[in-house]
């Protein structure tokens, strides 16, 4: 299903240059003219912002994002400690060639490998999970083989319906390694096996962060945008707002594929994703969100 694309585009007539001093005077003044930041940085595309960020640094000679950061603190903060469910959607979500820049960047940014920190901060299988994952390795080709669909779908069976114990270790190399419409045959003859679908045969075999990185990567495999919208979903739902997931899904898919979201969260949840940010939010806060959510469905 092609994507129907983002909700905030290119902005035209952009200049970097008058951006950064747009944002430069909002946070100068007595008090911060919330308004004019929310304006310029959500109605700017990614490589835009990033232009800013360069412009604001070498015209204004300050940081953009620590300057943000004092003045609007709080909400756009990322919080310390491993945060399991950040690490899974992220590395199950992204292309090949995307994970490979994420590597890049992380390296150049913090002079560690990504690989060297999933090791340092999880454990077992699902450190394992991410590790494959972060290699980048996925097959992106759409060649399929259906005596490897069969083989494959089978040693899933065996590996965890069929006997007691999971073998955690065959999920792993199917799911981390084949490509997309390889796995989504492999899902229809699993079915076809064991009379079951693979997603509650990894909820009743595994547990835990391990069950969670599955279950992500079938998801995506599925429909990318319904994992999102319910990532929102999830991040909106209970008590209190995990802030983190709503900014983030929201900001880095937003040229991406966020009217795809909206319209799987309106079909899987009943309602328009706009309206639950609005009940769920408040503030410059839920201004931001609402321009990047682009409308109600």
């Amino acid at each position: 299903m092609a994507a129907k694309g983002g909700t905030v585009k290119a902005a035209s007539g952009f200049n970097a240059t008058e951006d950064a001093q747009t944002l430069r005077k909002a946070m100068k003044g007595l008090g911060t003219d919330e308004d004019a930041i929310i304006n310029v940085l959500a109605y700017r595309n990614t490589a835009q912002r990033q232009e800013i960020r360069t412009a604001y640094k070498t015209t204004i000679g300050r940081d953009l994002m620590d300057d943000l950061k004092s003045e609007l603190s709080g909400n756009f903060e990322q919080g310390a400690g491993t945060d399991e469910g950040c690490l899974i959607e992220i590395l199950a979500s992204r292309m090949p060639e995307e994970i490979q820049r994420i590597n890049q960047t992380y390296q150049l940014q913090y002079g560690r490998s990504l690989e060297d920190d999933i090791r340092a901060d999880t454990s077992l299988m699902f450190q394992r999970v991410l590790v494959s994952l972060s290699a980048g390795g996925r097959d992106e080709g759409n060649y399929l083989d259906d005596a490897l669909v069969r083989q494959d779908a089978q040693d899933l069976y065996e590996a965890g319906e069929k006997k007691w114990g999971t073998d955690e270790v065959k999920f792993l190399t199917v799911l981390c390694s084949r490509n997309q419409n390889h796995l989504l045959h492999v899902f229809d003859e699993y079915k076809r096996i064991s009379q079951k679908d693979i997603e509650q045969s990894i909820q009743s075999e595994t547990s835990g962060s391990f069950e969670e990185a599955l279950l992500a990567i079938v998801k995506c495999m599925r429909n990318k945008s319904a994992y999102f919208a319910e990532r929102l979903y999830k991040s909106m739902k209970g008590l209190g707002t995990d802030d983190n997931t709503l900014i983030r899904v929201m900001v880095s898919r937003v040229e991406i594929d966020m009217l795809d979201i909206r319209a799987n969260f309106k079909r899987l949840y009943g309602k328009s994703l706009y309206s639950f940010i609005k009940g769920d939010t408040s503030g410059d806060y839920r201004k931001v969100l609402l321009i990047l959510c682009g409308g109600d469905d």
